[in-house]
């Protein structure tokens, strides 16, 4: 696998797991009735919650793993277990319909960066967290931060660069809520969200089994663990 490989596969998994097109009727319901700079304000506040928790696990991840004595084949099958359920709850329900209430608003009316701010503190559970960064979200950092370490450097900075970019991309995402959402419309943004949960899924079965070909000898094939391999 190619760095760029790696880039690709890596941006994929994050962007059908943080799902920002099909969060966007969240973010819209949880900042309904806010100005339209405010709204922007909260994106870039979840933009950087991503890139923060992201990166942070990215790093340390791996560390984690080795001070609870869990191996890395086991966290893979660990992590594709939970992005198949993940996924096939995308795949099978409304989901955009599961935290429409996520930021109901409380408390005195605030104007600007102090709404904002209450605003993202009111949604960090459980728009920001579990429902953007969940265990599939970390499960997946984790997976790829291993399969980075054989680039050494260069793998480190292309996964940062990959989290940046789906920072950026679920920002941008936000902010072009309206747009979005005029656009696809329910219908549209109900066949995003299942369309991203059967990739999800695809995604998850590979986890699996590229974790049981690691731990095994001779069950799982070369060629399925690791089909793209050169």
């Amino acid at each position: 696998m190619s760095q760029w490989d790696f880039a690709v596969n890596f941006f994929v998994a994050l962007f059908a797991l943080i799902d920002p097109i099909g969060n966007v009727p969240l973010f819209a319901a949880a900042t309904n009735g806010v100005k339209s700079k405010d709204a922007r304000l909260i994106s870039v506040y979840i933009a950087l919650f991503v890139l923060g928790f992201l990166t942070f696990f990215y790093f340390s991840g791996l560390s984690l793993l080795e001070f609870f004595g869990i191996s890395l084949p086991a966290f893979r099958i660990a992590g594709g277990v939970i992005l198949f359920l993940l996924g096939l709850e995308m795949a099978r329900d409304d989901f955009t319909a599961t935290f429409a209430n996520a930021a109901d608003e409380t408390g005195p009316p605030l104007e600007g960066r102090a709404n904002a701010r209450r605003r993202f503190e009111r949604m960090i559970v459980p728009f920001a967290m579990p429902l953007l960064i969940g265990p599939g979200a970390i499960s997946t950092v984790v997976i790829y931060a291993s399969e980075a370490k054989r680039f050494g450097v260069a793998g480190a900075a292309v996964g940062v660069a990959v989290i940046a970019a789906l920072a950026l991309a679920t920002m941008l995402c936000f902010w072009a809520t309206p747009i979005i959402t005029r656009l696809l419309g329910r219908i549209g943004l109900t066949i995003v969200v299942r369309v991203l949960g059967l990739i999800l899924c695809a995604l998850a079965v590979q986890f699996i089994l590229a974790g049981i070909a690691e731990s095994t000898a001779g069950v799982i094939l070369r060629e399925a663990a690791a089909p793209y391999a050169k």
